[in-house]
């Protein structure tokens, strides 16, 4: 009889962890019911037989030597299943080559049938309705107002000679792709070689891109930074960029710290004039593919210096994927800042909902209002395409908000009404509200 009060307190305590690691079912179910706005992807476009899609990506991450995928990302993710029988019927619990092929066949039929309509298919069966792609340039299938463009401005920052930078395999693969990306800018400026200064450059190649970005109706401008650099862009010296500049435009190769000079300049002025342009500035934060990545580089609170910068307190930044891995608990106190939010895509990728649900839980804690949902699905193979990753991240992302309001709801943190409005906020609301969406 003395162990009856110890059996009771495990008893309690027991309940108290069951609940922590369950979801509401009513709250699940109401969530589940929301349309979404996706504040990152990197989208297919409809494509031919004979065509292939290599705008999905500034810096594709199959450039690399690859490393092992996480848990979540392989096939045997019961989500990936669970994802082909909804979405293309498959009648089996099992990933048998013979019934993969099953599945291809299905998706093959599906994709005719839809035609280019195929993509906003997707978006319906994953309850989506504005999903932004950041993308190099948009394509078929991917129209506004339920897809928005968002493309990458990485190559504007970097205009000379990058070889100082390239100290891994990977970065020199990417600089080898933003070279040719900013190619592809100048030509469209129709600015056939480098402005002999920095001023010259900034003003016939960064503010008609960013112009025409805006023009063809992009909403917010992209860097991946992190594959390039760390994301600490220090203190500007624009005079000894300009003499750098100057130095280097007609040939040569600056020094690894020259070049950063001229990149801590650029960045700010993009982030400048996007933000005067009304577009918001997305940044890759925490981790990222290839087995040479800079995790330290990538953390969120490298940025503190542009962040804190007072000539861009006008242009908002979100900070995509929240400092994924090793940084989320901080990103709640960056979302203090009033020009500052974070989304969730690639954690609702990489982590199970129990896992996504701890890292929510604490920011909506603090910021409910900065917080936006995202996907950051990507192209891959037929089994496990864009569409299968969708289908798999938005499960995880709202069954993962699902548990977190639910442990606030029971520790009396907040009424169920406002789990609900806060659930409301972060996979929409919140997105509409920043980026003029309407309702």
């Amino acid at each position: 009889m003395r162990n009856i009060p110890l059996l009771l307190v495990l008893i309690g305590t027991l309940w108290v962890a069951v609940q922590a690691q369950t979801a509401d079912s009513d709250l699940l179910a109401e969530i589940n019911k929301i349309k979404a706005v996706d504040n990152h992807t990197h989208v297919s476009k409809v494509v031919g037989p004979s065509e292939t899609d290599d705008d999905f990506d500034a810096l594709p991450c199959y450039l690399l030597e690859p490393g092992p995928d996480p848990v979540m990302a392989r096939v045997e993710n019961p989500q990936f299943l669970e994802a082909w029988q909804k979405l293309y019927a498959y009648k089996y619990k099992d990933r048998d080559p013979a019934h993969v092929k099953e599945l291809i066949a299905a998706r093959e039929k599906v994709m005719r049938e839809q035609g280019d309509h195929f993509p906003a298919w997707v978006l319906d069966q994953l309850g989506t309705e504005v999903l932004f792609a950041n993308r190099v340039a948009m394509g078929r299938g991917l129209n506004p107002p339920r897809f928005r463009w968002v493309p990458f401005d990485d190559a504007l920052m970097s205009p000379l000679n990058a070889e100082a930078m390239e100290d891994t395999p990977d970065k020199k693969a990417f600089y080898a792709r933003e070279t040719t990306l900013l190619k592809k800018y100048m030509t469209e400026a129709n600015v056939p070689a480098l402005p002999e200064t920095l001023n010259d450059y900034i003003a016939k190649v960064v503010t008609p891109t960013l112009e025409s970005q805006k023009k063809a109706g992009a909403l917010a401008v992209k860097f991946e930074a992190a594959y390039l650099r760390t994301l600490n862009f220090g203190t500007p010296h624009p005079e000894d960029a300009s003499a750098i500049y100057e130095n280097y435009a007609k040939g040569g190769t600056p020094s690894r710290a020259e070049s950063l000079k001229v990149q801590d300049v650029l960045f700010r002025e993009i982030a400048r004039q996007a933000g005067e342009l009304g577009m918001a500035v997305h940044i890759h934060t925490g981790t990222g593919c290839g087995t040479y990545f800079d995790v330290d580089g990538a953390r969120p609170t490298q940025l503190e210096s542009v962040l804190d910068d007072v000539s861009l307190r006008k242009t908002i930044f979100v900070l995509i994927h929240g400092g994924s891995g090793p940084y989320t608990h901080e990103m709640a106190f960056l979302l203090g800042k009033p020009n500052v939010y974070t989304d969730f895509s690639e954690q609702d990728a990489l982590i199970p909902p129990r896992a996504l649900a701890a890292v929510l839980r604490e920011w909506l804690e603090w910021f409910p209002e900065k917080v936006l949902y995202g996907t950051d699905l990507a192209p891959g193979p037929a089994p496990i395409d864009w569409e299968v990753v969708g289908y798999a991240t938005n499960l995880t992302a709202r069954r993962g908000l699902a548990m977190a309001l639910t442990g606030m709801v029971n520790d009396g943190e907040i009424t169920r009404e406002r789990a609900l409005e806060i659930a409301r906020l972060v996979l929409r609301g919140n997105a509409v509200k920043l980026y003029g969406l309407g309702n």
